[in-house]
């Protein structure tokens, strides 16, 4: 079976692997990039998307956190869609670079996991992905103003985070440096 499905597509192949297991072609799919989230819904085959042979730059703002407490940020799994579902379908991992730039609300989400146990008496329940997605080569830029105004010191954040002068500053450098934010 291996060598069979080495010639094809990754769609391709995930979508023989889905119905070998029972799943229909609308059933969400998780990886190849971020195993633990990030779950896609196959689109038809031939969909509308990025040129496999193009390299791009892409940048996310989040600037609020979940819904409720205990739950995973919602921009955070749309990261992990992206890079799953570009992958996918047959995007190399290598031509995505990515990068987040958080502020206000969404800044607590990034604390480690001791820091967010010391200000919300709960797991932080972001920090394996924000892992996986730094693993995958995500950046993450952090904005200073928001972490000093909530009085969160530079190192109660998850290790890896990049403190920058603000989140505006990290969005103009980002643009300036060929990013193209996704405006949602």
């Amino acid at each position: 079976m291996r060598s069979v499905i080495s010639g094809l597509s990754f769609v391709t192949a995930v979508v023989i692997a889905a119905v070998s297991l029972g799943l229909s072609a609308a059933e969400p799919v998780v990886g190849p990039v971020i195993m633990s989230n990030g779950p896609v819904i196959l689109p038809p085959e031939g969909s509308y998307n990025l040129n496999p042979d193009e390299h791009y730059k892409v940048s996310i703002d989040i600037g609020d956190t979940a819904e409720f407490p205990g739950d995973i940020n919602r921009k955070l799994v749309s990261v992990a869609r992206f890079l799953n579902m570009h992958a996918q379908a047959g995007i190399p991992k290598d031509n995505i670079e990515f990068a987040i730039v958080v502020h206000g609300k969404a800044v607590s989400d990034f604390l480690t996991d001791e820091s967010y146990q010391a200000r919300f008496n709960d797991v932080n329940p972001n920090t394996t992905l924000i892992s996986e997605l730094q693993s995958a080569g995500v950046d993450i830029y952090l904005c200073s103003q928001t972490a000093a105004f909530r009085n969160i010191g530079f190192d109660e954040f998850h290790g890896g985070v990049t403190i920058a002068l603000s989140a505006m500053t990290s969005h103009v450098r980002l643009e300036q440096e060929g990013y193209r934010l996704i405006p949602f």
